[in-house]
């Protein structure tokens, strides 16, 4: 079994939180990820590696640091890229270090004797570590395209959201996070690129401030 299925173990004393997100969304959560499993033995697994290589472009955080970070080496894009990295920092603060270890939600497939721990085995039981609620994944990507969206010309930038909506349903597809935390990871990385965005601004502001303040006689 995964490592990330040990550790869910040890959680099975659900948080208030935890078990408040498993009875509200209940619903949603099971009608999304059966008609995802649905999808995945319908194509006879054709979609696995799809999914597992979207997933991979934000692991660990490291494909969005990676681009925030070629931003950065541009001139042109340079705002952008500080918006985006200091995006990424501030949801993972909000995601890893704060509500995943707060609510400590057990991932879907925890449960050996329920349906999701067996459409986890038919995609390939991918391995995760931590808890589920909010995903780190969506959360990341998030970050990174509201930052372009909001510093960016809108009438494209929007675009970027698709990858979004594309990561979230990467990890339900492989069945390591409930619906509900694609939505709880859409939340925090939009909440991280805004506060980013307000702050990179400040600080542009203040250096051009300072650039056009004449030396004194």
């Amino acid at each position: 079994m995964a490592a990330g299925a040990g550790k869910g173990k040890q959680s099975m004393e659900l948080t208030y939180m935890a078990e408040w997100l498993n009875t509200v969304f209940a619903g949603y959560d099971h009608a999304l990820l059966s008609a995802l499993h649905s999808l995945a033995q319908a194509a006879g697994g054709f979609f696995t590696p799809l999914f597992y290589g979207v997933s991979l472009l934000a692991e660990h955080g490291i494909g969005m640091l990676a681009l925030s970070l070629a931003l950065i080496c541009f001139k042109r894009t340079r705002r952008v890229g500080l918006c985006a990295l200091c995006a990424v920092c501030c949801g993972a603060l909000l995601t890893n270090f704060t509500l995943k270890l707060w609510i400590a939600r057990p991932r879907p497939f925890i449960d050996t004797a329920g349906p999701y721990h067996a459409w986890w085995q038919f995609v390939g039981a991918p391995m995760v570590s931590e808890f589920s609620f909010p995903s780190g994944h969506t959360t990341a990507t998030m970050a990174v395209m509201t930052s372009i969206f909001l510093c960016c010309n809108k009438k494209y930038s929007w675009i970027g959201f698709l990858l979004v909506l594309l990561m979230g349903a990467s990890r339900n597809y492989l069945m390591v996070h409930y619906p509900s935390d694609i939505l709880g990871g859409i939340l925090a990385g939009a909440l991280g690129a805004v506060a980013a965005f307000y702050l990179t601004k400040a600080l542009c502001g203040r250096g051009h401030g300072r650039a056009r303040t004449p030396a004194a006689p």
